[in-house]
C-alpha cells in the first residue's frame, strides 16, 4: 500500500511530504521511502498564519480563510508529490496545528486546519486527516504521534534508545526493555525562531546553521529564569506548544531576569535552554542512543551541545536508521495512514498517555468509492525503512 504523508509542524514554515510504499512481511513492516519534498508556505500566507496564532487575537473569518488557503496549499503539494512519485492509495494530511488546548497535565482539545476536501478534490485520492483528536478523547495528549514509528523502528536497539525530534517543540520517545513512553520536553526552535523573526535577524526566519547562537554568549541569569519554567517539572505524559512558548514569553523572562542581552547573546541563551532541557531528560531516561530528527538537528550548536552534555550516549541523526531526519514526521504520518487503513491503532498508550491505542483520523473519499484493505488482527512488531 502506497501512502503519502504530509505535515506542517510547529515551526509553521511549510509542508513536508513523504511517499512510502508499505509491505507486511510476516510480523515485520517494510517501507520503501520514495519521493520526499518540502514546500515552503508562500510568504503572505505564513505571515497571516503567524499573526493568527496564540497569543494573538483572531476571528472565525480569518480561521475559515486560513483553513481554505492552507488546504489549497496542501492540495498543490500533494499533487506535486503524486506527479513526481506516481499514484498513491491514501493521503494522510496532518494539516497545520493552530491551537493545542492543555490545562495542567490534561489535553482537552486540539485544532489542525487545512481543509482535506481540497486535497481529495485536487488528487482524486482519499484523505485521512484530523489524526490527533481521537487520542485526546481517550485521555491522551494527541502527541507526540511519531512515537508509534519510533517504537517500531528502534525497539530492537540494545541499551535503549531515545528518539528526539527538534521542531518548534522538542519531543522524545524513550524505547527500552520492551517499554515505550513519549512526551513533549519543551521548546526546541520555537523561542529561537520567535526572536529571529521578531527582531528581523535572518530573512529565512530561523538561525541558519546556528550562526547567530555561535556568535553570542549565554546569559547565565536569563538562562536561570528560563529554566525555572513549571512545565519542565511536570511528569509525563505531557504536551505543549506555542500557546506557551512564544515571543511574549521571552520578553516576560527578560523582564523577570532584569537583563538586556544583545541579539546574539539572547539567541545563544535560548539555544542553550534547548540543550539543557533535552539533555536533562535524556540523562534521566538512561538510554545509550539518541536518534535526532527535525530542523534542530541541522543546528551544530544544539547538536554539539547535546554531545558535550551527554558523554557516553551515542548521538546521531535518524538518517542512520533509515528515516531521513528532515522527512521523519511525514513518514510517521504515512505509517499512521497505513495503520488506520488496516484497522490498527496509530498510538501507543505510553506514547500519549491515552487509556488504550485508537485507530486515528477522519476519512474524506476521493474521486471513486472508498475501498480499504482487509483489516489486520495484529499490528506489525517492527519496521524497516529503505530508500
Amino acid at each position: 500500500m502506497k501512502v503519502l504523508g504530509m505535515i506542517s509542524g510547529t515551526s509553521h514554515d511549510g509542508i513536508d511530504v513523504a511517499v512510502v510504499d508499505f509491505e507486511l512481511v510476516g510480523s515485520r513492516l517494510e517501507g520503501r521511502v520514495g519521493h520526499t519534498a518540502s514546500t515552503p508556505y508562500p510568504g503572505e500566507l505564513r505571515a497571516r498564519l503567524a499573526a493568527a496564532l496564540p497569543p494573538a487575537p483572531t476571528t472565525l473569518a480569518e480561521v475559515c480563510e486560513l483553513d481554505t488557503l492552507i488546504g489549497q496549499t496542501f492540495a498543490e503539494a500533494a499533487a506535486a508529490a503524486i506527479a513526481a512519485g506516481g499514484p498513491v492509495d491514501l493521503v494522510v494530511s496532518h494539516g497545520q496545528t493552530v491551537y493545542h488546548w492543555v490545562e495542567g497535565t490534561h489535553a482537552l482539545g486540539t485544532l489542525q486546519i487545512g481543509q482535506p476536501a481540497w486535497i481529495a478534490e485536487r488528487t482524486g485520492t482519499p484523505v485521512l486527516s484530523d489524526v490527533r483528536i481521537r487520542d485526546i478523547t481517550a485521555g491522551g495528549h494527541g502527541a507526540p504521534l511519531v512515537s508509534v514509528l519510533d517504537g517500531l523502528l528502534l525497539g530492537g536497539l540494545a541499551g535503549g534508545a531515545g528518539a528526539l525530534n527538534l521542531g518548534g517543540i522538542a519531543n522524545v520517545t524513550v524505547v527500552r526493555d520492551g517499554e515505550l513512553y513519549a512526551y513533549d520536553i519543551g521548546p526546541a526552535n520555537a523561542l529561537i525562531d520567535a526572536v529571529v523573526v521578531g527582531r528581523g535577524l535572518h530573512p529565512r526566519g530561523f538561525d541558519e546553521d546556528g550562526r547567530i547562537a555561535a556568535s553570542g554568549h549565554v546569559d547565565a541569569r536569563l538562562l536561570e529564569v528560563l529554566l525555572d519554567e513549571p512545565y519542565y517539572r511536570l511528569a509525563p505524559p505531557k504536551s505543549t506548544g506555542k500557546e506557551l512558548f512564544h515571543l511574549a514569553y521571552v520578553e516576560q523572562a527578560l523582564a523577570r531576569a532584569g537583563v538586556t542581552p544583545g541579539d546574539a547573546d539572547l539567541v545563544a541563551t535560548l539555544t542553550e535552554l534547548t540543550v539543557r532541557t533535552v539533555a536533562a531528560d535524556v540523562r534521566a531516561a538512561g538510554v545509550g542512543t539518541l536518534v535526532v530528527s527535525g530542523g534542530g538537528c541541522r543546528n551544530p550548536v544544539i547538536m554539539d551541545g547535546l554531545r558535550r552534555a551527554l558523554p557516553g550516549v551515542e548521538v546521531g541523526p535518524s538518517d542512520d536508521h533509515g528515516a531521513p531526519s528532515d522527512d521523519k514526521e511525514a513518514i510517521a504520518f504515512a505509517l499512521i495512514g497505513w495503520l488506520s487503513a488496516h484497522g490498527l491503532p496509530g498510538t501507543v498508550p505510553g506514547g500519549t498517555g491515552a487509556r488504550a491505542g485508537r485507530v486515528l483520523g477522519t476519512l474524506t473519499p476521493g474521486a471513486g468509492p472508498l475501498v480499504l484493505p482487509a483489516p489486520l488482527a495484529e499490528p506489525p512488531r517492527s519496521l524497516v525503512l529503505h530508500r
